[in-house]
């Protein structure tokens, strides 16, 4: 991580964020390129008991082998685009992890949200790193203890980088919850390892 980065308080977790990890006009760039050229879908997931759309778009794109399986679907991945190839080398470098794969979420506005989950799927392991770069809108992102208690929220600026690590899948939730008043889009890039 970078100097400006900070830890987020969050009992027996190990999250850092960092808001300001790339360079304003870096960011603005590589939200024009991936809303362009990644092979967005709408994703169809699971969610109490039925199978719906998921309320963004999305591209999983990895190594050839780095499937993942999320709310009873299988994802095989798209190939690696070099604009985020290159990414992809410096968030592992900033968090210490080989990331063989990234899960893009477009959102194209404040409606379009994720719900509260945890990132705890099998084939990440039992203590995940996961690097979540955010481009574009400011959105908020808030984490909840699975034994209870008040929300955690933080705002996620262009080109910011949050760290999740350790037992943070384990003990937490997180969301991203809609807001009317958002009008630009956001790109979110989770970079994960996965284990065959």
């Amino acid at each position: 991580m970078n100097l400006d980065a900070r830890r987020i308080d969050l009992p027996g977790a190990d999250v850092t964020f960092a808001p300001h990890w790339l360079a304003p006009v870096e960011a603005d760039r590589l939200l024009l390129a991936l809303q362009e050229s990644l092979p967005w879908e709408v994703h169809r997931i699971r969610m109490f008991g039925r199978v719906v759309d998921s309320p963004r778009l999305s591209a999983w794109i990895g190594d050839a082998d780095a499937t993942y399986r999320y709310s009873g679907t299988r994802f095989a991945p798209h190939t690696w685009p070099p604009v985020l190839q290159a990414l992809r080398e410096r968030a592992s470098d900033a968090c210490g992890v080989a990331f063989n794969s990234v899960l893009a979420n477009l959102y194209r506005d404040g409606s379009d949200r994720m719900g509260w989950h945890s990132d705890d799927e099998p084939e990440l392991g039992p203590a995940p790193v996961i690097a979540s770069v955010s481009l574009g809108a400011e959105r908020t992102f808030r984490f909840r203890a699975k034994s209870g208690g008040e929300p955690v929220a933080i705002e996620l600026t262009h080109g910011s980088l949050l760290r999740m690590a350790g037992a943070t899948q384990r003990l937490y939730k997180h969301e991203l919850p809609a807001r009317k008043r958002v009008v630009g889009p956001r790109i979110n890039l989770t970079f994960r390892s996965i284990k065959s």
